[in-house]
């Protein structure tokens, strides 16, 4: 199904849209599309998406860009650790280096802020807040200019995905009413032991202020948050402990795991940007991928780019992307480890024109043997574009799928 919302067309218009033919140029190239198939786009999303990737502080988003910041790539007890710190015998080269302000191998609990530039204006959706949650707020949120949060995702019910529910409160008391919380059935039991006066309230002392959370439960299937969909990645992190992770779009987001069960690969599939868990540089644990075996996986999965998270402080940052760019050269698989604060824009188009045969015109009741319009914001997010008339700018579109496969679009007024 193709959403195009924008200009209301006659209903007698419709039925040209499945004879529709149209000749795309990008640059010198071109190619065709019918009512068959899109994939031509995917090639420009996916090549748009490689491109954009890998911002740093201090670029501007505009309002119709989506990115993804990592608010944190650490383990549950970050990095540096403090028994290697006061440690006088024994050094530790990556917590030695942590220490140091603005190093890449300071890392705190792994999380993600989507910033998704949907129908309905930009929207923060967080992913796990773990206990070191208000620190990395506190060093990335007012870094990126980010104020509110519009929804938490929470993967798993560990301290270090949900231990810092608690300090949505400054959130909750001084910038919005209360943020929504999407959990599954099992972790939500946990929180009622572990957070049982965020759940139920009515224990709280008068006067008291604490965090107002909303709280959804989702099942093992696609949901919506703020007109972005999501879709869970169920795997095992450890012997019979179920965790999600999450795909949006063409980004597929897995921070704990130990195994990925064979259902899960389809939903992994077309993968543009895969984030994922990679404890330690030998081997893996029994809750946690090893570098070793997530490479295998990248292998499996065969992403465009991929962007390692959960490292421990065996992992030294430069060392590790040193042989990840060795191994790009030599097998072509594009991975490194990410870094607290890194960022990735997703959205920058250079101009796409799309030229209309005749056959089509009656739609638009032209006088012109050849209409122009022109790719105007791509979201590598929510697989979401725009496209605008050259010659009439007030007429939009907004195309939520890349597959031309109905013979039936829906068209709504903006």
């Amino acid at each position: 199904m193709v959403l195009f919302v924008g200009t209301t067309l006659p209903p007698t218009s419709m039925a040209y849209l499945a004879a529709l033919r149209t000749r795309v140029q990008l640059r010198s190239s071109a190619f065709s599309i019918t009512r068959k198939g899109f994939s031509p786009f995917q090639q420009i999303a996916q090549s748009r998406l490689q491109s954009v990737s890998g911002g740093e502080i201090g670029e501007t988003l505009s309002a119709n860009e989506s990115e993804i910041i990592f608010i944190g790539t650490g383990t549950s007890e970050g990095i540096p650790r403090v028994s290697c710190l006061t440690d006088p015998v024994k050094k530790c080269p990556v917590c030695i280096k942590a220490a140091e302000p603005g190093n890449k191998n300071r890392r705190l609990n792994t999380s993600i802020l989507v910033r998704y530039a949907g129908p309905s204006g930009s929207r923060n959706i967080l992913i796990d807040v773990g206990k070191f949650f208000y620190h990395s707020a506190l060093r990335w949120f007012p870094a990126f200019g980010v104020r509110t949060i519009d929804a938490v995702i929470i993967t798993h019910s560990h301290a270090d995905a949900i231990g810092g529910l608690d300090d949505l409160r400054d959130w909750t008391n001084n910038v919005q009413p209360s943020v929504p919380i999407y959990v599954a059935q099992r972790d939500f039991e946990v929180m009622q032991k572990t957070h049982y006066y965020l759940v139920d309230t009515s224990v709280i002392l008068p006067g008291a202020a604490v965090s107002e959370l909303q709280f959804n439960i989702i099942p093992e299937e696609p949901f919506v948050v703020n007109d972005l969909k999501v879709t869970p990645l169920p795997v095992w992190h450890g012997h019979g402990y179920r965790s999600l992770g999450f795909r949006f779009g063409n980004v597929c987001y897995i921070s704990d795991v130990s195994e990925i069960p064979e259902e899960t690969y389809p939903l992994l599939k077309d993968c543009e940007i895969l984030i994922l868990d990679a404890l330690r540089p030998d081997r893996s644990s029994s809750t946690h991928f090893g570098l070793p075996r997530a490479l295998e996986e990248v292998r499996k999965i065969q992403p465009r780019r991929t962007l390692f998270i959960g490292m421990m402080h065996l992992m030294d940052h430069e060392e590790v992307n040193s042989y990840l760019l060795k191994l790009k050269e030599t097998e072509g698989v594009d991975a490194q480890l990410s870094y607290d604060g890194f960022r990735i824009p997703v959205g920058r188009p250079k101009p796409l024109y799309l030229e209309l045969s005749k056959s089509c015109r009656i739609l638009w009741s032209l006088m012109y043997e050849i209409y122009t319009i022109r790719l105007t914001s791509y979201d590598g997010i929510s697989g979401t574009m725009v496209i605008r008339d050259t010659h009439f700018p007030h007429v939009a579109w907004r195309v939520y799928d890349y597959t031309i496969g109905c013979s039936h679009p829906i068209w709504t007024s903006d």
